[in-house]
């Protein structure tokens, strides 16, 4: 089943800009990341989380651009722009060739099962630009 989004004859036209432009840097920086780099990891400051899905993807020897964007304390609406742009409700958000694979442990279990390695082998969607 799709996640539902909001369609956009729903929305008002004198604030569709409006929608379409909040925080949209932290976003095309997350974007640009994700097509230039295979893994990504998207994190946040103080969460645990995100040091744990690095740790991983370094105790494998896999290589990924990690982005943090402040912390508890700070920068808490440009962070909402990127759970409203992916529907992730949390930190880290991690990206394997462009796709959202989840969180630290969904990271841990894709490892575990054999499934990281083969999402690796598809083509990364800066290939697919190409």
């Amino acid at each position: 089943m799709p996640r539902p989004i909001l369609d956009e004859t729903h929305i008002d036209p004198t604030i569709r800009s409006k929608i379409a432009g909040h925080q949209q840097a932290i976003v095309q920086e997350v974007m640009k990341a994700i097509g230039d780099n295979a893994v990504v990891v998207v994190g946040m400051g103080m969460n645990p989380f995100p040091k744990k899905a690095c740790k991983t993807l370094d105790q494998i020897n896999q290589p990924y651009r990690y982005l943090e964007f402040g912390n508890y304390f700070n920068t808490w609406r440009q962070r909402n722009a990127l759970k409203m742009w992916t529907g992730w409700p949390s930190f880290p958000m991690v990206f394997v060739q462009g796709t959202l694979i989840g969180g630290a442990s969904d990271l841990r279990a894709l490892i575990d099962s054999g499934e990281f390695k083969k999402m690796l082998a598809l083509p990364s969607s800066a290939d697919m630009r190409l």
